[in-house]
């Protein structure tokens, strides 16, 4: 999933929380950070496995049990919640791509509903067939209307639970946007160079 909807995410969660805790500004936007943080390893990408940050420590449950266990012990409620949106970001990954959910296996985990297990199998031969690997990935996620649904469903009850519970944070809905152009732009760059134009 792109780190917009991750974001949204953390918005809704943060906002249904914010409905019984109240936070303050840094409380309420240190849970959504939560949420979508692990996705910038993909700037370490060349130290995972195969390239793939998804295979990163980062990408696995031990740094949100890590975060929950810090929370717990300094009775920091926000960073148990923090934890608890790190750990989500982890288990939606899993679904389309999968994710090195343990990390010990190093292997990825999850139903992997992104990709069939013939071409996980024949990986090498599928990149092949793009001038950039990358597009194989953005094509598969663009192509599914399933990911684009939830896409479109996560912003719309991001909008709903942030409007009902957290109104005063509202403005934070601008990093979404952010993301959301950050994807755009990167299929659109893939596709002209897939079309074979620069």
């Amino acid at each position: 999933m792109h780190i917009n909807s991750h974001f949204a995410v953390g918005m809704i969660f943060a906002s249904i929380l914010n409905y019984f805790y109240n936070f303050s500004i840094f409380e309420f936007m240190l849970i959504v950070i939560f949420s979508f943080i692990c996705d910038f390893d993909v700037f370490l990408s060349k130290y995972a496995k195969n390239g793939n940050h998804r295979m990163l420590i980062s990408h696995s449950v031990l740094p949100s049990i890590l975060i929950i266990i810090v929370g717990i012990i300094f009775s920091f409620q926000v960073l148990v919640f923090g934890g608890i949106a790190y750990a989500i970001h982890i288990i939606i990954d899993s679904l389309d791509w999968g994710t090195n959910f343990f990390y010990f296996n190093k292997k990825p985990v999850g139903p992997k509903l992104l990709i069939s297990k013939e071409e996980l199998r024949n990986l090498d031969s599928c990149l092949s067939k793009y001038k950039v690997k990358a597009s194989f990935f953005d094509e598969k996620y663009y192509k599914n209307k399933i990911c684009l649904i939830v896409e479109l469903l996560l912003f719309i009850l991001m909008m709903i639970f942030v409007l009902i519970f957290a109104l005063q944070y509202a403005f934070f809905i601008i990093i979404y946007f952010l993301g959301l152009y950050f994807h755009l732009s990167r299929h659109f760059y893939l596709k002209k160079i897939e079309r074979g134009s620069k």
